[in-house]
């Protein structure tokens, strides 16, 4: 500890550890008149933990999906910083979208592809210790998916639909809401039944945290954050609770008394809950405190009477609740002292004319002297109006006249004494600017010199400093600073700007300012148009105490006609500096009668206005101080509302200064129950604009009336207004709750509205809560997800949307008012009727083989009934996406799957699949699947593509096609000259009319006859039965390069169709295969 203080030391910087002086402490001083205690002082040390080691798993999310990364720091003292950065040490931009939470999570409202990144990474910064931690990076991948599926608002943060809070008086409190959604959710704030509170409402990391600061109990109440996007909303009502550490209405003050006196300790505190209130007499509790029989404790007063000197002690006392607790030491000195004075004998005080004078007499004596004040050594004792005598010795006089200069005594007297001291007062001449600085408009180059001419006491010694745009003037020898000028040689465009004249004294200060504009061509001979100059030689006359008369000289046009005159006051006595409109004239008049209020010390200015703008305020008028009188008016906005059941909070807009008309201000509070015609209940308070009447029944209406008074008496009878006592739960549930099932969706629910005495309080609406008991076929319990509907006013009926078909419900209703919910009605039963199903689950085809599928199905997700079968349709789709004729099988509810046969093979086919109950059919589900080919076609048509799609095959067939086409029309011309060539001859030398084949040694032609032109080839022997070659298998064929349906060439040398061998037969149903018979096939014919 060091010496001759009570300051305690603790030194760890030479070794030793902070943990070991971790505790609690408290400081005792003790003398032979008493002990008193400090306040409980609380050392712990400060901590910063490492981050506890965890394995941390990417995140993988889709596009428009909600994220939440964790940070969880480790708990230090006090407690972290959180922010997020990535590897490179920025920190993360954060927006609506996404946004750190007051825990310090990090909160994605919808991921976007560009959140990918592997280097989330938390920090935790303590303070006290200078450290950081880091937690390990965090890795995101979104996943994009088209088309993003939009999401209505979900809030991630809080949970559920309410919650609570509480938070202590003159704390901030601070409430969050984060959304999920897609777009990304809009939050908005509302405090239910009520206004958020105007100057301490701040709304912060993009309104998703509402903060409100130095709360009171008036703040309590249910909070609802909305969180709003295009699809909808979520919202979440906290409600929250003030509570209150104790606080001091009144602190016990030191007694100083003399041998017999009597006297009393207060020690008053409010809090919630109620502090309780203890006292201690020098440190040890008053009940084991050695006994004094001139002290009585009574609660939160201890009585003194006829105290001795060994009555003197210091008392503690000790106001505390489960949030806090208050101490003050009261010291009650028992002392028999003849009066002192402690103000240094003949101290000079120096003030300005018109302005207040406060002469001192500080003084201490047992008991407590009287003070009274002379002026000059015979004076009389001061009384009246003009002066205010203060109760701790000191004289104020409001206004200062020059004859107020003199000599003053102060007298303290008591039963063992006297004494008087003498002060030295001076009041001086104001300080004036007699030659203002005027605008002036010099052309660039030339010189220029603005006037500040002063007039001042003579015993002051005045200062003058100038200023440019209110900074110091440039360090510029062209700045010529004089005594009562100032002077700027060769004159730039950066002079432009104001000048400001400032004259200070030890007493005062004054200033003046004026524009200088500097133009580039010298002035033309034009008439130059500028603002007025201000009057002056302003005179009041006629002074009454509600009215003046006020004259003045106008100044000088300056080719301007002056349009209006504003007149402007200055109360020297609430408000000295501050300057109001009086009112405004026109510009013709230089007299007007100005009404005035009691109890201000006026000052008048008046401003002269032209098309130009305006002139200077002119110089103040001389000062006039009103007399004083009662208020004129009463306090506006008075209201009452309850902020517990068994309170009454009164509150109101207090009186301005000017509006109090006369010195000590009060208010008279009156309330009495309504209707009861009871007595008025009033109570007078100061320097407030509140009061509570605590013991009120609960919520029940009152007449108020708040009345302003002030020293010489009321202001007239205020009107009253209607307030009601705090609100409690309602007392009563809903009766004769009835539900109506409209359909397998949709109910409607009736109550009978409770009696409006048991809500006790503000009638919101009525809430109804239902919930699913289970799903009537399954008869399966799963979590209990109760929904909220609100329905506002006096209603008795109400829509529940959205209800599951065929399921048990539950309901029950009840009452809201301002304070809460009521109890819960009965619950009541109602059940759904059926409805069609959802779509089955899923539906797979596997094993397929030549002429058969195999079909399996999960039962839809939400039956809403008894099944009674599913309907399977499914019709084939042919090469060139034509659908087959369609074919419906009806499957009994208790199948899973089915094999279809009879199929044809390598063809695709399309179901149709959805379950039905006995209301009707719900919705499909389509899925498609092939048969498989026959393996030997399918190797065979394989081998035939395989040729076909060989340049050397190709070439060959065009060489062939090339030499048929020569052939035929040597034929053709021949014939034409009615001669035969070797084929003819050799036709008619056999009898075979056929035609023979085409040699496969050396690739001639048999023997040829015109007279069967038109006779179909031989049937190839090599031609495949099926002559399909399907185009999936081979996407070379020939087929895709003939234009002609059947695969033909035209006759410009390619095939003709005739060739192509036999037709295959038309398929019978429209689901055959329609493809045309490959070119590969009809070659077959010529081998």
């Amino acid at each position: 500890m060091k010496p001759n203080s009570g300051t305690l030391v603790i030194n760890i910087m030479n070794g030793g550890k902070a943990e070991a002086y971790e505790g609690v402490y408290q400081c005792t001083a003790r003398n032979e008149r008493g002990a008193a205690i400090s306040n409980n002082i609380v050392i712990r040390p400060s901590r910063s933990p490492l981050w506890t080691k965890e394995k941390l798993e990417p995140n993988q999310v889709r596009e428009g999906d909600s994220l939440v990364l964790h940070c969880r720091p480790p708990v230090g003292l006090p407690p972290p910083i959180i922010f997020w950065m990535d590897n490179a040490f920025q920190r993360l931009p954060q927006s609506e979208r996404v946004s750190q939470g007051l825990n310090g999570d990090l909160y994605f409202s919808n991921v976007q592809p560009e959140d990918t990144r592997e280097d989330y990474i938390c920090y935790a910064r303590f303070n006290h210790t200078q450290t950081i931690q880091q937690k390990q990076p965090i890795s995101v991948k979104v996943f994009p998916t088209k088309p993003v599926t939009e999401r209505q608002p979900v809030l991630l943060t809080p949970t559920g639909s309410t919650s609570t809070k509480v938070e202590l008086r003159g704390n901030v409190l601070l409430l969050e809401c984060i959304a999920a959604g897609l777009p990304t959710p809009v939050i908005r704030w509302i405090k239910e039944g009520g206004e958020l509170p105007a100057n301490r409402t701040f709304f912060e990391n993009f309104k998703k945290t509402l903060k409100i600061i130095d709360v009171s109990e008036a703040d309590s109440g249910n909070y609802k954050c909305i969180a709003r996007n295009t699809l909808g909303s979520a919202h979440h009502v906290i409600s929250v609770t003030v509570k209150a550490a104790p606080y001091w209405i009144t602190a016990p003050r030191n007694l100083v008394l003399s041998p017999g006196e009597d006297g009393t300790l207060i020690c008053r505190a409010n809090g919630n809950p109620k502090p309780n209130i203890s006292w201690l007499a020098n440190g040890v509790p008053i009940a084991i405190a050695p006994e004094d029989p001139s002290r009585k404790v009574d609660g939160d007063t201890i009585i003194f009477s006829h105290v001795q000197e060994r009555s003197s002690s210091v008392y503690q006392c000790n106001a505390s609740n489960e949030y806090g607790y208050l101490l003050a030491n009261a010291f009650v000195n028992v002392l028999a002292e003849p009066p002192r004075i402690l103000t240094p004998p003949n101290k000079l005080y120096q003030v300005i004319t018109d302005n207040p004078a406060l002469l001192d007499c500080a003084y201490f004596g047992s008991p407590k002297p009287e003070i009274e004040w002379f002026k000059g050594v015979k004076g009389s004792i001061l009384r009246g109006n003009e002066y205010i005598f203060h109760d701790n010795g000191t004289l104020e006089i409001p206004v200062a006249q020059k004859d107020s200069t003199g000599t003053y005594t102060c007298v303290a007297r008591n039963e063992l004494g006297k004494i008087q001291n003498e002060v030295q007062l001076e009041v001086k001449d104001p300080t004036m600017i007699i030659k203002q600085p005027e605008y002036k408009v010099i052309q660039r180059y030339s010189h220029v010199s603005f006037e500040c001419i002063i007039k001042h006491d003579s015993t002051l010694l005045p200062t003058v400093i100038w200023l440019k745009d209110n900074n110091e003037l440039p360090d510029d020898e062209r700045f010529l600073v004089g005594k009562d000028n100032l002077t700027i040689m060769n004159v730039t465009d950066k002079d432009d700007g104001t000048y400001t004249c400032i004259v200070n004294t030890t007493l005062d200060s004054v200033s003046a300012s004026a524009v200088l504009t500097v133009v580039a061509a010298p002035p033309t001979p034009a008439i130059i148009y500028a603002r007025p100059n201000p009057p002056f030689d302003l005179e009041l006359t006629g002074q009454l105490e509600r009215s003046v008369e006020l004259s003045w000289v106008p100044g000088d046009e300056n080719n301007s006609p002056i349009t209006t005159f504003v007149i402007e006051y200055e109360d020297g006595l609430h408000e000295p500096g501050v300057w109001h409109l009086q009112t405004e004239v026109p510009g013709t008049q230089t007299t007007v009668q100005l009404k005035l209020s009691p109890y201000v010390n006026y000052s008048f200015r008046v401003i002269a206005v032209n098309e130009i703008g305006r002139s200077q305020p002119s110089e103040p008028s001389e000062q006039y101080l009103t007399k004083s009188a009662n208020p004129d008016e009463n306090p506006s906005n008075v209201q009452g509302i309850g902020s517990v059941p068994d309170n009454l909070v009164i509150t109101w807009e207090s009186l301005k200064g000017f509006q109090s008309n006369g010195p000590g201000l009060q208010y008279k509070v009156s309330w009495r129950q309504k209707d009861f015609d009871d007595e008025w209940t009033s109570v007078i308070v100061a320097n407030v604009s509140k009061y509570i009447v605590s013991g009120t029944p609960t919520f029940v209406p009152y007449e108020i009336k708040v009345q302003a008074l002030n020293d010489l008496g009321y202001a007239p009878e205020p009107s009253e207004v209607i307030g009601h006592s705090g609100e409690d739960l309602p007392m009563v549930a809903p009766g004769n709750v009835q539900v109506h099932v409209i359909n397998s969706t949709l109910a409607k629910v009736h109550w009978d509205p409770v009696p409006l005495k048991t809500v006790r309080g503000h009638l919101q609406g009525y809430k109804v809560y239902y919930w699913k008991v289970q799903s009537l076929p399954r008869r399966s319990r799963r979590h209990i997800e109760k929904k909220i509907l609100t329905f506002r006013g006096n209603k008795t009926f109400g829509m529940l949307p959205g209800l599951e078909p065929y399921s048990s419900y539950k309901l029950n209703v009840r009452v809201v008012n301002g304070k809460g919910e009521g109890p819960a009605s009965p619950d009541k039963v109602f059940k759904t009727p059926e409805g069609v199903p959802s779509s089955p689950s899923f539906l797979k085809i596997t094993n397929p083989t030549l002429d058969s599928l195999t079909l399996e199905w999960g039962s839809p997700t939400h039956p809403n009934g008894v099944l009674t079968s599913y309907i399977l349709k499914f019709q084939p789709i042919n090469n060139t996406h034509e659908l087959g004729p369609l074919i419906e099988i009806r499957i009994p509810a208790n199948e899973s799957s089915l094999i279809l046969k009879n199929l044809n093979y390598s063809t695709r086919y399309k179901f149709y699949f959805n379950a039905q109950t006995s209301v009707g059919s719900g919705s499909q589900i389509t899925e498609e699947a092939v048969t498989i080919m026959d393996e030997g076609k399918m190797a065979m048509a394989s081998r035939q593509v395989d040729i076909a799609t060989q340049g050397w095959f190709i070439g060959l067939m065009c060489a062939v096609a090339l030499l048929i086409l020569i052939l035929l029309i040597v034929c053709f011309i021949r014939r034409n000259k009615g001669g035969k060539y070797p084929v003819k001859e050799k036709e008619d030398a056999h009898a075979d009319p056929e035609i023979q084949p085409m040699k496969e040694d050396d690739g001639t032609f048999g023997e040829y006859s015109d007279a069967e032109d038109h006779k179909p080839l031989k049937k190839g022997s090599r031609t495949p039965s099926d002559r399909t070659v399907k185009k999936e298998d081979s996407d070379d064929s020939l087929v895709d390069y003939g234009e002609g349906v059947n695969g033909q060439f035209n006759e410009d040398g390619s095939f003709i169709g005739q060739y192509s061998g036999k037709k295959e037969k038309e398929p019978a149903e429209g689901n055959e295969s329609s493809e045309a018979p490959s070119p590969v096939n009809a070659m077959n014919s010529f081998v």
